[in-house]
């Protein structure tokens, strides 16, 4: 993979620039006056950490499951998955239809009612009530890192459109977003972020479908595109699975196995399930209903996204074969820009501009957000300064938030390093969010699993996946060929590296006291429930309502691809 130099990105943007005038403008105006609107009417509502933090868990099904999906329709949607298939073709479906929508759909049914029956206010918290301080406290810290990073992932997306095309210095552009996205959390904390996320799920897709249908056109529909890339890139370019056989080469460098292990189950699950810039959403809805249904919701859209990010990825590669390379002067990140360039006139441009700022605002939003509840529930009030008035953790919560901003503002320039940022985001993903899945996973379903195991099972992990990316792969002692291959194997490694550790562990000390295990191991009742159960609190699949919920987006999910 091509790793560009500051003065490559300088020289790609500068040749992207877009005439825009003062309709685009005022487009773009007006959106972020109505953010900031949400902002200070959010703010009315903060009255207490919780209102702060999760929105005093009061939101309904729909507005948490649209924030849900757009909170995840950021950087690694729009800029991401359109140089995923620039540089590696269809294969960008796997990451919709294998590698989401079935984490999605277990996170609701079976996850959901273990977060929210256990009133934690964050991930780690789920961990610190399974296993122990330890565990939680490396947690805490680990997701607090990974959050900060993925913002910068996103502040450094939005450089590269708004220098592109407005002209803007990066870190003119990185400096403005910035503190928008600090105003309106700090204002109204996550029902600031959540409504603002509704809102820009919309923006969005009014800025991905013209793009979509005219580049189409442009190369002359679903059949010229096939042909055009099947000529230049090859026929498996175009196909889901072709080329996945074990030992046969495809673009994606990877094949059915580690595409199922890897991508579908556990970086998938490991991201779906434990990345709390999603969970919140779903903590933040009214009752256990609700939150269960906010990732079906989700999964929904979720289907038919990957046709908006893909088609345009594929449209630059046909239009541009040399893209990625020094020689076209374009980096796979720069696909997306490039049809705006190309095929879109003033005013639908700067809805264009506007829907790609939400998103990256959308996901900064959601990862501040996150860091700013771990930071300030898991780490400070739980190590540093404990037992303060509820009003002093919202303060500092608002404080943290400007510190959270500012640290993204710096990891920015890494994500600059990498000329697919998708490969950069999954690599952060195998080395953390897979481990702490492994620990969840374990402790979830596995009564025996002790509370020393929870630290070495996520220490594990975590050293093991980045063992194998930085000394085994980067040095070439085992050879796989793409950073995307790379990180499946990683996030394999790193799975089966935290299981070994955690059954070791277990088998060498106590384990928990039943008692402190109701609620929080699979079978088990939370402290406090009536027998029997009370009305809608069965499980899952006593509930055919949401079962149905479940099979329908599964059928789809598992049909579509095989299909394609």
């Amino acid at each position: 993979m091509q790793t560009p130099t500051y003065a490559h990105t300088y020289l790609a943007a500068a040749g992207l620039r877009l005439p825009t005038n003062w309709l685009d403008y005022t487009i773009l105006a007006i959106y972020f006056v109505v953010v900031l609107g949400i902002g200070l009417a959010a703010r009315r509502s903060v009255k207490t950490s919780l209102d702060f933090f999760l929105s005093g868990r009061s939101l309904p099904a729909w507005i948490t499951g649209l924030a849900f999906i757009s909170a995840n329709l950021a950087a690694t949607e729009i800029l991401g998955m359109a140089a995923n298939s620039a540089q590696y073709g269809a294969y960008t479906v796997h990451w919709y239809w294998i590698g989401a929508i079935p984490a999605m759909v277990f996170l609701g049914l079976v996850m959901m009612p273990f977060y929210y029956g256990s009133k934690v206010r964050s991930v780690p918290e789920f961990l610190l009530l399974r296993f122990d301080k330890a565990a939680h406290l490396l947690s805490s810290i680990l997701f607090a890192f990974a959050a900060i990073l993925i913002a910068g992932v996103n502040l450094y997306a939005l450089a590269i459109v708004v220098e592109a095309l407005l002209g803007w210095p990066q870190w003119v552009a990185i400096v403005v977003a910035g503190a928008f996205v600090l105003a309106y959390i700090t204002l109204g904390g996550l029902s600031s972020a959540i409504y603002n996320e509704v809102l820009q799920f919309f923006v969005i897709l009014a800025a991905l479908i013209p793009i979509t249908i005219l580049g189409l056109r442009k190369v002359g529909g679903w059949g010229g595109l096939t042909h055009k890339l099947a000529e230049t890139h090859g026929h498996d370019f175009t196909t889901a699975w072709g080329g996945t056989g074990i030992g046969s080469s495809n673009p994606l460098g990877a094949n059915w196995l580690t595409i199922v292990l890897g991508l579908g189950f556990v970086l998938s699950f490991g991201y779906w399930t434990t990345n709390f810039a999603e969970v919140q959403r779903a903590l933040s809805a009214k009752n256990l209903s609700a939150g269960q249904r906010t990732p079906l919701i989700a999964a929904y859209p979720k289907i038919f996204i990957v046709f908006l990010v893909m088609i345009p990825g594929l449209v630059a590669a046909a239009l541009v074969p040399g893209i990625g390379t020094s020689g076209s002067g374009l980096q796979y990140n720069d696909a997306i820009p490039y049809l705006m360039q190309e095929l879109l006139p003033n005013g639908v441009l700067g809805i264009a501009v506007t829907g790609l700022l939400a998103a990256f605002m959308a996901g900064m939003a959601a990862n501040v957000s996150s860091f700013n509840t771990v930071f300030t529930n898991d780490i400070w009030a739980k190590y540093v300064v404990r037992g303060r008035e509820d009003a002093y953790y919202v303060r500092f919560g608002r404080w943290i938030t400007v510190i959270g901003v500012c640290a993204s503002v710096g990891t920015a320039f890494l994500a600059s390093s990498f000329s697919n940022i998708m490969a950069y985001l999954q690599t952060l993903f195998s080395f953390f969010n897979v481990p702490m899945f492994v620990v969840f996973i374990i402790g979830m379903f596995w009564k025996r699993a002790s509370a020393k195991s929870g630290f070495w099972g996520l220490l594990a992990g975590t050293v093991t996946a980045m063992v194998n990316y930085f000394v085994l792969y980067k040095k070439g002692i085992i050879s796989i060929p793409s950073d995307q291959g790379a990180n499946f194997v990683s996030a394999i490694a790193g799975f089966v590296a935290g299981a070994v550790v955690m059954v070791l562990v277990s088998l060498f000390t106590e384990p928990k006291p039943a008692q402190e295990l109701q609620g929080l191991v699979y079978g088990t009742r939370s402290p406090g429930m009536s027998e029997p159960p009370a009305p809608g609190d069965d499980a899952w699949y006593r509930r055919p309502a949401l079962l149905g919920w479940g099979a329908v987006v599964l059928a789809a999910a598992c049909y579509i691809p095989f299909s394609f």
